[in-house]
C-alpha cells in the first residue's frame, strides 16, 4: 500500500474513534443517563468524578485527533496535500494526534483506578475507592457500596474503558502516520493520477500547494 492510500486509509479510522471519545466524555457527564447530577454539581455538589471535568474524551481523544485526521485523510486524496510537502505537514498533525490520545488515555486510566463519585450508606457523596488498597475492579462484590448513581461503577468503567482502548488506537493510528508521513516526504505519495493544479480550498492546502 502507497503512503498516499495508507494516509486515506488512517484518516478515515480516526474519526469514529475521535467521534466515540466525544460521546463517551459527554455521557460520562450524565451518571445513570441523567441530568439531576450534572445540575447538583453545578450547584457546587460533589456528584461528578474529577477526571470527566478534564475533558480528556472531548479535547484530547476528540479535537486533537480529529483535526489531525482531516489533513491526514487530506493527503490520501488527489489535490494540494497529495505531496511531500503534505505528507510533511501530516507528520506534525500527527504528532499532535498522539498528543491528544495520549491525554485521553492517561485521564482515562486515572478514572478507571480512583472509581467514580457516588452516594454511600450514610448518605454521604465521596469515592470509596480512592483510597482503598485492593483494586475495585476485580472485586464486584464492592460495587455495592455505591448506592446512588444506580449502576454508577459498571457506568464509569464501561465509558472509561472505551475511552481508554479508543485513546490506545489513535495512539496507534497516529504513531504509524508519522513514520508513514516520514516515507511520504522522501518518497511521495505515489499519485501517479493527479493532472494539473488543483484549486486549493482550506488552510492546510494552501500551504501544501506553495
Amino acid at each position: 500500500m502507497c503512503t498516499g492510500k495508507c494516509s486515506k486509509f488512517i484518516g478515515i479510522c480516526l474519526y469514529p474513534l475521535a467521534l466515540l471519545s466525544i460521546i463517551c466524555n459527554i455521557f460520562l457527564f450524565f451518571p445513570d443517563f441523567q441530568t439531576i447530577y450534572s445540575k447538583e454539581e453545578a450547584e457546587g455538589l460533589y456528584r461528578l468524578t474529577d477526571e470527566i471535568k478534564y475533558m480528556g474524551g472531548v479535547v484530547g481523544g476528540g479535537i486533537l485527533v480529529l483535526i489531525p485526521a482531516i489533513h491526514i485523510h487530506s493527503t490520501g486524496r488527489q489535490g494540494c496535500c497529495s505531496n511531500r510537502c503534505g505528507m510533511f505537514l501530516s507528520i506534525i498533525f500527527a504528532a499532535v494526534g498522539v498528543a491528544g490520545a495520549l491525554y485521553s488515555g492517561i485521564i482515562a486510566v486515572v478514572g478507571l483506578i480512583r472509581g467514580p463519585v457516588c452516594m454511600l450508606e450514610n448518605d454521604t457523596w465521596s469515592r470509596p475507592f480512592l483510597n482503598s488498597t485492593e483494586s475495585y475492579l476485580g472485586n464486584s462484590e464492592t460495587w455495592e457500596t455505591c448506592e446512588e448513581p444506580e449502576n454508577i461503577v459498571v457506568f464509569n468503567i464501561a465509558l472509561f474503558s472505551a475511552l481508554l482502548v479508543a485513546a490506545c488506537l489513535e495512539l496507534l493510528l497516529c504513531g504509524f502516520q508519522v513514520l508513514n508521513g516520514l516515507f511520504g516526504c522522501i518518497c511521495g505519495t505515489c499519485n501517479h493520477k493527479e493532472k494539473g493544479p488543483t484549486k486549493c480550498t482550506s488552510l492546510t492546502n494552501i500551504i501544501c500547494c506553495l
